[in-house]
Order: C-alpha cells, then structure tokens, then sequence
C-alpha cells in the first residue's frame, strides 16, 4: 500500500532459537520458518496467573506464519482465535494477544486462545484466514480438539473473520468482527470517494494520483474548499462534507466533528500504485461506477465527478478467497459486531453494507450490531468489548439473541441519542468521545 502504509500502524521455540528469529534460520522441518524475506518477532510471553496458578504457554511457527496459543490451569475446552488488524508494509511477523482486556477475561472463564501472525503482511486478508484456519488445526494437534471455536477480529482481522465464517461453514461457532472492514470492496470505494469528490468540488483533477499528490495537490483542494488547517470549509467544502457524512453512514450524532477529525489523514492515505501484489495496492478493487452522491448542491457531483472502474475488475467480481476477498454475508453462526460511530477510517457504513448482505441471504436473525459513540479506529473500552463477548457466548449457546442497534434506518441512525445504549458511560472522559454529546 506505499504511502497508505504508512498510517497505520523465534519464540518460545525461542527457548532454544531465542526471541527473534529471522528468516532460514530455523530448523528444517516444511513450514515452521517464515516465507523468504520475513523474519518473525514473537518474543516469548510470561504466562497468566488465573485463580492463582499460571497458563500454559505455546509459541512457535506453523506453515510459515508466527503463533501464541494459550491455555487456562483449567480449560472448558472452548477456543477463541484472535485475528489481528492491518501491519502495514513491515516484512516483520508479529503476534498480538486478545486486547481490550479479553486475554485475562477469556483466561478467567475457562477459554484457551490463540492468535496467529499470518504468513504475509500487507492488506492480505487470505493470509489471515488461512493462518488463522491452519492454527486452530494445530491447536487441535498440541492441545485437543476443541468443543467450540469462536472467533474475534479487529479492523482488517474483522474483514478475516467476517470471510473466515463464510469460507470454512462449520468450523467456527460465532464470531465477533470488531471496527471491521466488512463492507469488503466498500471501503476501498469510500477511499476513492473522497479523494475523486473533492477533486471534482475544488476542480483540481488528479487521478490517477500523482507522485505530488500529497505535497502539491492536497493543499491546493484544501485551500479551494477551505479545509486548511483547522478551516471548517466554505460553500464547497460543506458540501464536500455532507458528501462524506453520507457515505461513511449518513447523518448521525458526531458526523460533522468525525469528518474534521479524520479530514487530513483520509488526504493522506491517496498515492500512486506502486506495483507489486494486490495485498500491497488493495485500492485496485475500487470503483465509483454507479455511485450516487448527495447533497447535489451547489455542484451536480453526480454529472461532473471523474468516474472511474476497478482496475483488478476479475478480483473485484470474483467469489475466490483472494488477497481482498468479498464477503457475501451468508452467515450460518451468531454474529455480534461493534462499530465507532465516528470512525471514518473503517467507516460505520461497513455495518450497514453487511447488514444489506447479510439481509439479502435472509439471515438477519444471525447479526447484532452495536454503535459505539466514538471517533476513532477500533475506540472500545474493555467494558464494551467484554459485554459484546458475553452476549456473544450466551447466544451461541442457547440464551436470547442480544440486544443490538438497527443500523439501517435513516432516522433511527440521526437520533441524538443514537449509540448510548452500547456506549460505556465511564469511558466518556477518553479518547474521542467528548466529540459526541453527553448520553442522557
């Protein structure tokens, strides 16, 4: 992804390799070393003390991706995979265990865990689903087959577990897509959206995006819709904004303050195609062909915006588990999601566009959705992320379908009050949250 990277962010096995390892330096055996021009950081991690006594610990390498696997003194013989979000460019492997407070409270309820590197960086969501799919084989194999495998993921990881479900029927129990890129192809859309709309408003054609864009281009757009600095926009630029309140979900609490919060990163994330793989220039798959933008005025965007059709147009229409596959939203297991309200990074418009696909295979009964008053990627308190895992598992497992959000009518979705129910009133103080309206 070049300069889009850039935004974001062996082993105990090492008890003999030690904490890092590079890559042929390992032993000889097919798979337990990463592909050529990787190297694997997974230091060993110190065990959990769970009721007193400490977890059991496996790290190591398998079919070239990194793991950690951890189990409770006393297992209840369920599995919960954790799915890690986007690495960026970096050819270093990494191991993340379960966040927002989810690896003591798994730990503490019986659950064993465990994460995987993926054998590839980049966008490459068939890397995490396949990694993610080969380590629940190999937990089976040094720990035992598992009663139940749940399955939870944040932002890219979500967009895994989102196709993980749908590709492997049967094999995972429920899932809990968290911040998730599951709008597939959508996201890299609103990506191309907003740069070819204000483009189009500014009258500063640009695309395909220059070498200059970011130093020489964005300014001029910006001082043309009076977006400079901490500028809230003139007559273009507030249409401008609408455009983007619509599209990352529509007029909802906290929309207008989102759009100025992320304005200059989404700017930010526009470059020229640097070659190499899919993974690497995910934004191929993306189109506005078709797309219809609102408000109309002052500029008809509609009738003057440069249209533009996916240059991977086979990936783009294919149903093959590819690097940036789709998700078709045939689900056959409980689905429980979050999502920011204000994130427009991976914006609240993946919830409604799920929703639609889920709703097409008639599966509704299978999803919640939550909203989470915040403006940040993946902004959850351990409170909301433990809450949302709770219900999960008490559904699953035969209890009452939760509670969730209706995220695709327009007036529910513009309330004032829309995402309190969900929203934890303690972590009102942090982060974003103060760009949203107290909760009564």
């Amino acid at each position: 992804m070049r300069r889009r990277s850039v935004v974001l962010a062996v082993l105990a096995l090492s008890a003999v390799l030690g904490a890092s390892t590079s890559a042929g330096a390992v032993a000889d055996k097919r798979g337990d070393r990463p592909l050529p021009g990787y190297s694997v950081d997974n230091p060993p991690m110190a065990p959990a003390v769970v009721d007193g006594r400490e977890s059991r610990v496996l790290q190591g390498v398998h079919e070239h991706a990194a793991y950690t696997i951890e189990v409770p003194p006393r297992w209840n013989g369920d599995l919960v995979m954790w799915a890690h979000g986007f690495r960026g460019e970096t050819r270093v492997l990494t191991v993340d265990p379960p966040g927002y407070g989810l690896r003591q409270r798994l730990l503490d309820q019986g659950y064993a865990w465990a994460a995987s590197s993926y054998y590839a960086n980049d966008y490459d969501v068939r890397a995490g689903v396949l990694s993610t799919r080969a380590l629940t084989e190999r937990f089976g194999r040094v720990v035992g087959k598992p009663k139940r495998t749940y399955l939870a993921g944040v932002s890219m990881g979500g967009h895994i577990a989102a196709r993980s479900i749908e590709e492997y029927p049967g094999h995972y129990d429920a899932a809990l897509p968290m911040c998730g890129a599951i709008g597939d192809h959508q996201l890299f859309d609103f990506f191309l959206d907003f740069q070819l709309v204000a483009q189009d408003l500014a009258d500063v054609p640009a695309y395909p995006i220059p070498d200059d864009y970011a130093t020489a281009v964005v300014p001029r757009i910006q001082e043309r819709l009076g977006l400079t600095g901490t500028g809230t926009g003139n007559e273009l630029g507030t249409q401008f904004r609408d455009v983007v309140v619509n599209l990352s979900g529509g007029p909802r609490p906290g929309g207008e303050a989102a759009f100025a919060y992320w304005k200059d990163f989404l700017f930010g994330l526009a470059g020229p195609d640097g070659g190499g793989t899919l993974a690497q220039e995910p934004s191929r798959v993306a189109t506005n062909v078709g797309t219809d933008y609102s408000p109309d005025s002052p500029v008809n965007v509609d009738a003057s915006v440069r249209r533009v059709r996916p240059a991977a147009q086979a990936a783009r229409r294919s149903h093959a588990l590819t690097q940036v596959p789709a998700v078709t939203g045939r689900i056959d297991v409980p689905v429980l999601t979050l999502h920011d309200l204000g994130d427009n990074f991976v914006p609240f418009s993946m919830e409604q566009h799920y929703r639609a696909d889920v709703s097409r295979h008639g599966r509704d009964k299978l999803l919640v959705q939550r909203a989470i008053r915040a403006a940040g990627h993946c902004e959850f308190s351990d409170a909301e992320v433990g809450a949302a895992w709770d219900d999960l598992v008490r559904w699953q497992r035969g209890g009452p379908r939760p509670a969730g959000d209706d995220v695709r009518d327009a007036a529910t979705v513009a309330d004032p009050a829309y995402g309190c129910r969900f929203s934890d009133p303690a972590a009102y103080a942090t982060g974003t949250r103060r760009l949203f309206p107290a909760c009564p």
